[in-house]
């Protein structure tokens, strides 16, 4: 049905209601970002501690990779290289109270 065949008080409607879905996109795309950006910043830390306490080094974190990898085969984006990412990242902004704030809002994904 073509846009001249709508009458315009239905438009009207139908544009207030894709305004809703679109809403709600945004909102579940940032929702998703705070937690992607939680779990590297908890995996980093985590990561991190066990470098300083238990002496982890690539060999242990490219065996927690394929761990990963063997056992739970949908879970992507845990390589060696991103594991030590998320520890670089917990690392370069543990300390930094308006980057921890900052980033809970983070909306570059809404593009997605």
């Amino acid at each position: 049905m073509s846009d001249s065949l709508i009458p315009n008080n239905n438009e009207n409607a139908f544009r207030a209601v894709v305004a809703i879905i679109e809403n709600a996109r945004e909102n579940a795309f940032r929702a998703v970002n705070r937690e992607l950006i939680t779990m590297y910043g908890d995996i980093g830390e985590y990561v991190s501690r066990r470098v300083e306490e238990s002496g982890w080094g690539k060999s242990v974190v490219g065996e927690f990779s394929d761990f990963i990898q063997r056992r739970y085969t949908g879970i992507k984006g845990f390589s060696p290289s991103n594991i030590w990412r998320m520890k670089q990242f917990y690392e370069t902004y543990r300390d930094n109270e308006k980057l921890a704030t900052l980033s809970r809002e983070l909306t570059w994904s809404h593009n997605l």
